[in-house]
């Protein structure tokens, strides 16, 4: 029998159960066992993990779960013959608890993907807990990453790719009708496969039966497999946290509209944020989860409404597939489950490219989720993209989404009619009755007109990048001396900037 961290106990078979102060408890045998195991504490500071050895490969499980409990009961099986009682697991799991917490290290731990700017691994999460490493060199299939994992419920194994083909193959599963909504596609599924975001929202719009819950399946398929691939809109933050938690990319299907509160909770997945929410059966005790995440979601109309979203989303319209061009569903996943491990392969030789290439790319002009798209830029030979097809089909992207922001908007036309008159300054009390003057009654007592210039002032402090894109200037300033908050508009013209200065003045007024 092997011999533990402990130089005071030996575990042999039954009857061998001596330490230097007589017998071992059952619960003693089961912590001088987990010194088999390497005990970790995360990041959060929270949670215990313990990685150890299964047949020939290496295993890490957070100390709680079924899966260190059902390791640490087995081999105290193989050392007594018989198994544990229940209660010296509980009491042997809570001193193993405290010395991952109290005496070992912190180590980070991640679900499906993880690395660095060099390195990235991809959790096959299959029986043998393998991994693929990408480098700028290559990539290849390795049993044993220096990097921790773990496995959340739900999670599938990715197939073991298979190298030397191109992402064209995915293209005839998926309904588009442009090589720009390719560029596009191909560019957000590379970036999905990098350890650190930003990630873009992708958004899929389109009528029923264009196949926007199928291409979502697909996508996550060679991503991050899972035995729900698609959720139905979360009730709540806390529901939001839990997914990311519990898996690397996420997936909201069918759509109809989109909350407050739910965009802003994507805009953090987005582009990094927390989330706090109290530890369940806990008074005080508080949840917080920071990460970015890859994120679709698909909807029939313009789901997404707010500007700041918007400005974080790919929007991809889908078209509507002919009848003579339908196939059944059982076929298509036939077709596809034959052709993934190829398509897993040459998306990792597109992540090859990009990090090969990506220290040496420099953008003229950075444009929003510039880390994104400079990413997409390094990975354009591995798509199969010309030089600078991802930055036109991005630009025109970011240009219909500013459209669609405005048109969202329930003041955005307004802004652009006052403002197209002659320059404006003046209070956001003062704008809002501007506004309300020049639209008819019934558009200010629709849903989403502000009823306060307080409301005023956030609507348009949402849309005033969307306002810029199409030449309306929007500034927020103090009025010197008096320290009034002022609201300043006008349209741009030959590519200038509103002024800053502002002459003082009791009402609103047309400059």
């Amino acid at each position: 029998m092997k011999r533990l961290a402990d130089p005071l106990t030996t575990l042999t078979p039954a009857g061998a159960r001596m330490s230097r102060g007589g017998t071992m408890s059952a619960s003693e045998i089961l912590v001088a066992i987990s010194q088999l195991a390497t005990l970790f504490r995360a990041a959060d500071g929270d949670t215990a993990y313990a990685t150890f050895d299964v047949n020939s490969h290496r295993e890490t499980w957070p100390v709680r779960s079924k899966g260190f409990r059902r390791w640490l009961v087995g081999q105290f099986y193989k050392v007594e013959r018989k198994p544990p009682g229940g209660q010296a697991v509980a009491d042997a799991l809570g001193v193993i608890e405290a010395r991952a917490q109290y005496d070992s290290a912190v180590q980070p731990v991640h679900v499906r993907v993880a690395g660095d700017d060099q390195t990235i691994y991809l959790d096959l999460v299959n029986d043998a807990w393998q991994a693929v490493e990408v480098t700028a060199a290559g990539w290849r299939v390795i049993s044993d990453p220096p990097v921790k994992f773990r496995r959340a419920r739900g999670m599938l194994p990715l197939p073991t790719p298979t190298p030397g083909f191109s992402v064209d193959v995915l293209r005839h599963f998926v309904n588009i009708e442009s090589d720009d909504q390719w560029a596009l596609l191909g560019a957000w599924l590379v970036a999905a496969l990098r350890p650190s975001g930003p990630y873009p929202v992708l958004a899929l719009l389109g009528e029923q039966g264009t196949a926007k819950s199928t291409t979502q399946e697909l996508f996550r398929a060679l991503i991050d497999p899972n035995v729900a691939p698609l959720r139905a809109e979360p009730m709540d933050a806390r529901d939001v946290m839990i997914a990311a938690s519990n898996g690397w990319c996420i997936a909201f299907d069918n759509l109809s509209d989109i909350e407050p509160w739910l965009s802003d909770c994507l805009c953090r997945l987005a582009t990094g944020g927390g989330f706090s929410t109290r530890e369940l059966y806990s008074d005080g005790d508080e949840m917080i989860f920071v990460a970015q995440r890859p994120v679709m979601l698909n909807g029939i109309d313009a789901v997404i409404g707010r500007a700041d979203l918007l400005d974080r989303a790919i929007i991809i319209d889908l078209p509507r597939i002919p009848e003579s061009k339908r196939r059944q569903r059982q076929h298509v996943w036939e077709a596809f489950e034959g052709q993934r491990p190829m398509i897993l392969g040459a998306l990792l030789d597109a992540v090859v490219t990009a990090l090969k290439r990506h220290p040496d790319v420099t953008l003229s002009e950075l444009p929003r989720m510039a880390d994104f798209a400079s990413w997409a830029v390094a990975a354009e030979p591995g798509l199969g993209l010309e030089d600078g097809a991802f930055l036109d089909a991005y630009a025109a992207n970011r240009d219909a989404a500013h459209g669609l922001a405005l048109e969202a908007s329930s003041i955005a036309a307004a802004v652009r009619a006052l403002a197209a008159r002659e320059a404006w300054q003046g209070t956001a009390a003062e704008l809002l009755a501007a506004l309300s003057a020049m639209v008819a009654d019934a558009a200010t007592r629709a849903r989403g007109w502000p009823a306060t210039p307080r409301a005023l002032g956030s609507a348009l402090r949402r849309i005033a990048p969307n306002l810029w894109a199409v030449g309306v200037d929007v500034v927020f300033e103090r009025q010197p001396g008096s320290g009034q908050r002022l609201i300043r508009i006008r349209t741009r013209t030959g590519g200038d900037s509103c002024v800053t200065t502002v002459t003082p003045t009791g009402q609103g007024s047309l400059l």
